[in-house]
């Protein structure tokens, strides 16, 4: 059996950035979401106290948990926690799903409600890094077709498809990309990872033009942002109304008259457009920085480390994180189609808070044990 090594201190510099991160999103919420709040529920704190309540607090105890927790016993619970999400993932599907518009993407456990697809962010990196570093026949895994990347072809096409019929595409290409992230640094080869994108591509593609619905319309509104600016290109074109209000020092905190009269989902993905409506070029600046230098400490974790699984681990849930947050900025600025993607810690979304605490978590305890 394994000997653990004794940890020191934790990352500061990743754990102040982080509680920086946090309050800042918690502040951005509560001035987003006032206006909503009190039209729908009489309640101008209504969507901050269930964030706080449900996202924070488990959150938080995911947090302490896994940042006390040793990171090596995730190795042995890594398959069952994968196995358990997936059939969490299935029951969208049963009665138990909740549907939200053409989207079942929740499950309702009457008290709130579940997204599963954001736990499997966590349980298949997790997985992902377990297996690639295992002792058994591990360079197999990242070298060898059989024995390693077409099992990885399978897992990504399970859980390809459980969130493809949700439908949540988006969702599915950051685990992917993260997933391919990490598998790429395990040491698989290069061939691999290009066939994988061009076989994802493709499937995206193919799914796009047989279903033709919001995904197709998506894609086709993206490369027409001039037109139907009332219709269809509606929300990036208020977005960028927003962002372009704000100037470089903003309207002022909660000063924002997008985020009730015009912007859609101004709590969710259209977050980064309140932020530098309000806080201006210079807010949307220091949004980006704290992820850059969040993600600039986890990736100096995970090179410090010399467990393989350790630095997997790091490697797939900072991707995650950069990953969703670069997408959600560039689709609401329109350098990528538009998305529906929160903004990690900032956003609306109790499941989402509390699933990226908890990898920030795993991440503070493996910079305890860096040499």
């Amino acid at each position: 059996m394994r000997r653990l090594k004794v940890g020191h201190a934790p990352d500061y510099a990743f754990l102040f950035g982080l509680f920086i991160l946090v309050s800042f999103g918690l502040l951005m919420l509560s001035s987003a979401s006032s206006d909503l709040g009190k039209i729908k529920f009489n309640d101008t704190y209504y969507y901050l106290k269930h964030q706080l309540y449900f996202g924070f607090s488990l959150g938080l105890a995911g947090f302490l948990l896994l940042s006390f927790f040793h990171y090596r016993h995730l190795m042995k619970v890594a398959l069952p926690l994968l196995l358990v999400s997936i059939f969490v993932l299935v029951l969208v599907f049963t009665p138990l799903g909740l549907k939200h518009g053409s989207a079942a993407r929740w499950i309702d456990l009457g008290f709130t409600s579940l997204q599963p697809a954001e736990i499997v962010k966590f349980t298949f990196i997790a997985y992902l890094a377990a297996w690639l570093s295992s002792t058994i026949a591990s360079r197999r895994r990242q070298t060898d077709f059989l024995g390693g990347y077409l099992p990885f072809l399978v897992m990504s096409g399970v859980i390809g498809i459980l969130i493809v019929l949700q439908p949540s595409t988006t969702t599915l290409a950051i685990i992917m990309g993260a997933a391919l992230i990490t598998y790429f640094i395990s040491g698989a080869k290069l061939r691999y990872v290009f066939l994988t994108i061009l076989l994802g591509i493709f499937c995206l593609a193919l799914v796009i033009l047989v279903t033709r619905d919001y995904r197709f319309e998506r894609l086709t509104t993206f490369f027409s942002k001039n037109v139907e600016t009332q219709g269809r290109n509606y929300q990036l074109n208020q977005s960028l109304i927003a962002i372009s209000s704000g100037g470089v020092w903003g309207v002022g905190f909660g000063q924002s008259t997008s985020k009730f009269r015009y912007l859609p989902e101004p709590i969710g993905d259209s977050m980064l457009a309140v932020i530098a409506e309000e806080l201006g070029f210079l807010g949307a600046m220091l949004t980006l920085f704290l992820f850059v230098f969040i993600t600039y400490r986890a990736f100096v974790i995970a090179k410090n480390s010399r467990d393989q699984f350790a630095k997997l681990l790091v490697v797939g849930f900072s991707s995650v994180i950069v990953l969703q947050a670069f997408i959600h900025m560039g689709a609401i600025s329109g350098l990528v189609p538009l998305t529906g993607v929160p903004l990690p810690f900032i956003s609306y979304g109790g499941t989402s808070l509390m699933v990226f605490l908890t990898m920030a978590g795993v991440i503070v305890n493996i910079s305890k044990y860096t040499d």
